[in-house]
C-alpha cells in the first residue's frame, strides 16, 4: 500500500482476481432480490482496473490470512458474521508476526477491515458490521499511545529536503548511465511531488519544453484526483539540484543508447545494460518495455540516502514529503504547494505534511509570539 497507510473502502475485483481464496474460503450463497444485480466480465475488469494494483494486492492477502484463519477455528469467512471480525481483530492484536514478533499495527488492522468488507461488497454478499471490530483497533491503539510505542504512529516516510537530497546526489556518480537516471528520479520525484507510482510510470513523451525557456511541464496521471495535471518545472538557482538539467542529460544519455520514446525511468543492470530481461521460475516477469517499478524506485532512494549516511525511512513518497517542507520553510502558500503536487484542496493528508513542516518554522503560533514580544521590546 501507500507509504502513508489509508483505509481504502471500495469496490475492488471480481473472483477472476482471487484464485487463491477458491480454496480457502466457504462461500454461503444468498439469492439475489434483483434479477439485474449481475455484471459482465468486462465490466467486472472495468471495475477492477479503477483500483491501485498495490491496493488490490494488499486486500487479496489480508482476505486470504483471515480466510485460513476462519478455517483453523471453524468460522465461516464468507458471508463473515460481526463476531468473526471481532475475533480476528482481537486475536490478531494479540498475535506477533513471524516476520517482526509484533503484532500488526493499528492503521494494518484498519486495512484488513476494509478488506473485508471490500470482498463481501464485491461479491454482492451483506457487508458485515465492523463497529465492534473498529472499537477493538481504537483501545489497541490506545494501550500503544499511552505506552509510547512506536507501533501506535503511522509508519511514515523520512521527508527528502532540499539539503538532504544536495548530500545524496553529490555521491552520484553523474557521468554514467545510471547515475544520471538515479539523479533525474530523486530531483524529478521531488520537483513535481509525485508518488512512486506516478513517478516512473512518465515516458520521455511526458515532458514539453517551456516555450519561454524556463524549464518542461511533466505531464501527469494524479491517481487520488483521478486526473492529469501539467506540473511546470522551473530551472533550479542551484544547478545541483536542477531537476531540468538532470533530466535533460538522462533524456540524452537514454538517446545515445538508442532509447527515444518510451519509459523514462529504466531498470539497469549492473554494467548499466538497459532492460535486461528478468526471469523467475524461468519465466519472463517485469514490464516488457524495462519501465521500473515504484519498489525500484524506492530502492534508488533508500541508496543514495544510505551512501549519503543520512539516517531514516527512505521510499519514493519521501521525495513527495520532501518538498511539502522544502516549499513551506521557502513560503510557500498551503494552497499553492496542494496544486503543484496534486492534492485535493483541503487534503487532510497536505495538512498533516504542512504541521511537520511548520513545527519550528516562523509560522509557529510560538514563533509569532516570540517575534511580537521582540517588536514591542524593540518597539
Amino acid at each position: 500500500m501507500s507509504d502513508d497507510v489509508e483505509v481504502v473502502d471500495a469496490e475492488l475485483v471480481d473472483d477472476d482476481h482471487l484464485p487463491a481464496l477458491r480454496d480457502t474460503t466457504s462461500a454461503v450463497a444468498l439469492p439475489s432480490a434483483d434479477p439485474d444485480a449481475w455484471l459482465p466480465p468486462e465490466a467486472a475488469q472495468d471495475v477492477a482496473a479503477g483500483i491501485a494494483d498495490s491496493t488490490r494486492t494488499a486486500y487479496e492477502g489480508h482476505f486470504k490470512l483471515f480466510a485460513t484463519w476462519c478455517q483453523t477455528v471453524g468460522r465461516r469467512p464468507l458471508p463473515a458474521n460481526a463476531d468473526t471480525i471481532t475475533h480476528y481483530i482481537s486475536h490478531l492484536t494479540r498475535t506477533p508476526r513471524q516476520k517482526t514478533g509484533r503484532p500488526y499495527g493499528p492503521a494494518t488492522l484498519d486495512s484488513v477491515i476494509a478488506a473485508i468488507r471490500t470482498i463481501h461488497r464485491d461479491r454482492k454478499l451483506p457487508v458485515p458490521e465492523t463497529k465492534a471490530a473498529r472499537q477493538v483497533v481504537a483501545g489497541y491503539r490506545a494501550r500503544l499511545s499511552q505506552s509510547e510505542d512506536p507501533a501506535s504512529r503511522p509508519n511514515k516516510a523520512t521527508p527528502a529536503k532540499r539539503d538532504v537530497l544536495r548530500r545524496a546526489v553529490r555521491l552520484l556518480d553523474r557521468t554514467t548511465l545510471v547515475g544520471k537516471r538515479d539523479a533525474a528520479l530523486l530531483l524529478l520525484g521531488h520537483a513535481c511531488a509525485t508518488r512512486g507510482g506516478e513517478l516512473v510510470s512518465r515516458n520521455i513523451e511526458s515532458l514539453t519544453p517551456d516555450p519561454e525557456g524556463r524549464g518542461f511541464s511533466v505531464k501527469v496521471y494524479r491517481k487520488k484526483l483521478k486526473k492529469w495535471q501539467d506540473v511546470g518545472v522551473f530551472y533550479d538557482e542551484d544547478e545541483e539540484l536542477c531537476a531540468v538539467r538532470a533530466t535533460h542529460a538522462l533524456v540524452q544519455a537514454l538517446a545515445d543508447e538508442g532509447h527515444t520514446t518510451g519509459p523514462l525511468f529504466l531498470r539497469m543492470d549492473r554494467w548499466g545494460y538497459l532492460a535486461p530481461p528478468m526471469q523467475r521460475d524461468g519465466k519472463p516477469i517485469g514490464d516488457p518495455t524495462g519501465r521500473m517499478t515504484a519498489e525500484a524506485a524506492s530502492d534508488i532512494v533508500l541508496r543514495a540516502m544510505t551512501r549519503a549516511g543520512e539516517p531514516g525511512r527512505w521510499r519514493s513518497h519521501s521525495l513527495r514529503r520532501g518538498f511539502v517542507n522544502s516549499a513551506r520553510e521557502a513560503g510557500a502558500d498551503i494552497v499553492d504547494i496542494g496544486r503543484h503536487g496534486g492534492w485535493a484542496d483541503g487534503s487532510k493528508a497536505l495538512i498533516g505534511y504542512i504541521e511537520e513542516a511548520d513545527a519550528f518554522s516562523a509560522s509557529n503560533p510560538l514563533a509569532q509570539i516570540n517575534a511580537a514580544e521582540r517588536r514591542r521590546r524593540d518597539g
